[in-house]
């Protein structure tokens, strides 16, 4: 078996936009004239409105911050339209260009942008070539105070944390993003919010509360926010307090709730399921795959757990093989079943390695394969697996030429997915999307009993997501999915809207607003024209 290229994993062709041809014969409808009334903000005082939050409210789009999605952030779009009713200024910390990524005294520390590359999401430089990364958070911090406060990557505790900003703090105990608002002060980002006065403000955090164990499979490199625990610390204590202090001035707000994040198309594009047949770097193989995991797959019968058994199809699509660290570790039953086996010596020699190697081979196959299983349309995978799955792992081939096996063979056992199941870090089993699902419910309870207490307007993001992921939104002459790319509300990042996602999110913020406040954003006809927001940037735009 040689070596496995990466298994690509086609997205199709896909088009942006979603416009007809126009037809031959001009048949323009009669347009009927509706009186709307005056634009009004009710009893909202918007004259000096600040958003707090995270990438959601900074503008983050196709996985960068720069400066045609900062231009389109929510807040923004939202000042745009305060502004005609008493609202004044907006200021955003803009980054340097439309490049994205950012650099510490001129080592870059963040990627640019992705684009679209054809047939998926690519990295700018994939198009463009080498690109410098000119947004330095130690030399060229723009001066605030801004009113928009989102700080990509934030929690909700982070934005009561003094020094969270702090250039001294970076990289243990400070965001890039936030050094770039705070000016290195030791001020937090709620500080910085109260000591403007707003008269109304924003606030949509949470996400990353959850978002980061999901991102990271579930591996525990990034936990689940505590649900309840004093500021700073668990979720309730902490958007209490943010909420609290955020009003005891007498400002008026909005606020949303934090999507089931399972739903966006960052865990829904990679099936469980990509490996093709067709595709010669895998179809050759699976002859020789099949005969390595039948010896595995008689040990697993003979251990009583056949569902645990690997076979791949040469007529149809076939499953990853992933860790499920909740099975029963049978490394020790594995690798004792095999060093037991008669038949065992003959079959690590048709390897090329001597009989002496069994002991080795019988104790390598039980580490690697303990806790093991086929993936099920039950498992999420995170996005950047696509680009991982089929490939061979370096780290992997070295650990096992390390332990004796030659370098050929080492790296036919470490392919991943393949002959190397997949780590934690690339899905997400039933049980890990329980627990964010859980977390999550429990977090939109308390955001919503805050609001309501404090009489502030409410978004219900989570409805408004699933109603993405299943049929879609229509507004205005568009209809928006959770579709990676082609669905319009989800840019390349699969977990940030695009333009018009963001739009769209406005409107509905306006909306709330009406109900809370009597402004009548929507009755005035007033909301944005999603179709005026684009769904992509061009490679070109720098």
């Amino acid at each position: 078996m040689k070596n496995l290229k990466y298994l690509y994993i086609s997205l199709g062709v896909l088009a942006f936009t979603a416009c007809n041809d126009p037809e031959d014969v001009d048949l323009e409808p009669e347009v009927m004239a509706v009186d709307l009334p005056a634009l009004t903000a009710g009893s909202a005082d918007f004259s000096n409105y600040v958003s707090l939050g995270n990438s959601l409210t900074a503008g983050f789009t196709d996985g960068a911050l720069f400066q045609a999605g900062q231009t389109l952030s929510l807040p923004n779009l939202l000042s745009q339209k305060f502004g005609l009713v008493g609202g004044g200024s907006f200021t955003q910390p803009l980054t340097n260009d439309n490049i994205g990524g950012l650099a510490l005294a001129g080592t870059r520390i963040q990627g640019p942008r992705l684009v679209f590359g054809g047939a998926g999401p690519v990295g700018l430089e994939d198009v463009i070539g080498d690109v410098t990364v000119t947004t330095d958070i130690a030399l060229n911090n723009p001066t605030g105070p801004f009113n928009n406060l989102g700080v990509p990557g934030a929690k909700s505790f982070h934005l009561l944390v003094p020094g969270y900003g702090s250039l001294d703090n970076f990289p243990a105990a400070a965001n890039p993003y936030a050094i770039r608002i705070t000016g290195n002060t030791s001020s937090s980002i709620l500080d910085m919010a109260v000591n403007q006065s707003p008269s109304f403000f924003s606030l949509w955090i949470g996400n990353n509360d959850v978002l980061g164990y999901a991102t990271t499979g579930g591996d525990g490199t990034d936990p689940i926010t505590p649900v309840s625990g004093p500021p700073g610390f668990g979720f309730d204590g902490s958007y209490g307090a943010l909420i609290a202090t955020l009003t005891a001035g007498g400002a008026q707000g909005v606020v949303a709730n934090i999507p089931n994040v399972t739903d966006v198309p960052h865990f829904t594009t990679v099936p469980h399921n990509p490996l093709d047949p067709t595709n010669p770097d895998f179809g050759d193989q699976i002859a020789t795959l099949n005969g390595i995991f039948g010896q595995l797959n008689q040990v697993y019968e003979f251990l009583g757990v056949p569902e645990r058994s690997i076979e791949f199809s040469t007529t149809a699509a076939s499953e990853v093989v992933i860790r499920d660290e909740t099975l029963t570790d049978l490394s020790a039953q594995i690798a004792g079943v095999l060093s037991a086996s008669p038949t065992f010596p003959a079959f690590v020699q048709s390897f090329g390695l001597p009989v002496q190697a069994a002991p080795l081979v019988a104790g390598l196959l039980g580490n690697t394969y303990g806790q093991t299983r086929e993936a099920t349309a039950s498992d999420l995978f995170v996005l950047p697996s696509s680009a991982i799955i089929g490939t061979v792992n370096v780290e992997s081939v070295g650990a096992l030429m390390a332990a004796g096996l030659p370098q050929a063979l080492a790296g036919q056992f470490s392919v991943e997915g393949i002959s190397l199941p997949l780590e934690d870090k690339w899905v997400l089993i039933p049980s890990e999307q329980e627990e964010i699902a859980v977390a999550t419910a429990a977090f939109n309870q308390i955001i919503a009993a805050t609001a309501n207490q404090a009489g502030l307007a409410f978004v219900d993001a989570n409805t408004l997501l699933n109603q993405l992921a299943n049929s879609g939104i229509t507004s205005g002459d568009f209809t928006l999915r959770s579709n990676l790319v082609t669905g319009g509300a989800f840019s390349l990042d699969g977990i940030h809207p695009t333009a018009r996602g963001y739009a769209l999110l406005a409107n509905e913020f306006m909306k709330a607003i009406d109900v809370t406040y009597g402004s009548n954003f929507e009755e005035s006809g007033s909301l944005l024209n999603v179709g005026d927001y684009p769904t992509n940037y061009p490679a070109t735009l720098q």
